[in-house]
């Protein structure tokens, strides 16, 4: 199970990015997909959640801005919108084949399989 981030950078406050994950070694349409961030001193926290089941969960600090989408070349986008400075983090991919509960699932340990990430960088 390979999965490799894209699309990170430095953007202006107010401006959009899009992040792109390739997986790869397995049908990942059967797996849950996630989007988490990290920035310097805190915890990985969990941003966007795309579930086998098309079910689609958002943290409450990007609901309305972030949008988290699969693509019919095994990619999982991250379109970042209004972006804020606070969204400054490293960014990762995450998937998983068992089922997660609801309360885990913006949770690092319920994931399996995760990327290396890709740095987004929001200027004020």
């Amino acid at each position: 199970v390979q999965l490799v981030e894209s699309g990170g950078g430095l953007v202006q406050a107010g401006r959009s990015l899009r992040l792109s994950c390739v997986a790869s070694g397995y049908h990942y349409r059967t797996y849950n997909m996630a989007w988490f961030r990290q920035s310097p001193g805190k915890e990985r926290e969990g941003v966007a959640v795309d579930e086998a089941d098309g079910t689609v969960t958002y943290a409450d600090a990007v609901k309305g801005r972030f949008t988290i989408s699969r693509t019919a070349t095994n990619d999982v986008d991250l379109q970042m919108d209004s972006l804020k400075p606070e969204d400054t983090a490293m960014y990762y991919c995450a998937a998983s084949s068992i089922f997660i509960d609801p309360w885990a699932k913006l949770v690092q340990g319920a994931w399996q399989y995760w990327g290396q990430g890709t740095q987004v960088n929001v200027s004020s």
